[in-house]
């Protein structure tokens, strides 16, 4: 019993000083930094120029599918290297579910490929 309650003490600690180190540091910055708001200063800033035009840029829907295309094949990686290091270790079982899982996400890129969500068509 003994043991878990020291657990839990090491698990408070840490949560505690997750929490009071940054606030610390956020606070002795605002008190140690210098306050002199002027109106130049308090102007949008963009790259040293005046900002012109909008502040709000329309993209194109596809970039995002573009993106969590990277992303889906991204964590695929993730999930495909501690796989192939531990390949000897693990057996036939775990080769028959990876290729479930490559299978899959497969079957998502030929759906993606048959909708072309994979062209990008220029307005």
């Amino acid at each position: 019993m003994e043991k878990y309650i020291n657990n839990y003490v090491i698990v408070t600690i840490f949560i505690l000083l997750g929490i009071l180190l940054p606030v610390a540091a956020l606070t002795a910055g605002r008190i140690l930094r210098p306050h002199k708001p002027t109106n130049e200063k308090e102007t949008t800033y963009e790259s040293g120029n005046e900002p012109v035009g909008e502040g709000q840029v329309r993209f194109n829907v596809r970039y995002y599918l573009f993106a969590l295309m990277f992303v889906v094949f991204d964590v695929e990686t993730v999930f495909l290297y501690p796989w192939a290091v531990a390949y000897k270790q693990l057996g036939l079982f775990v080769l028959v579910e990876m290729a479930i899982f490559a299978g899959l996400l497969l079957v998502g890129l030929l759906y993606a490929w048959r909708k072309k969500v994979l062209k990008w068509n220029s307005i």
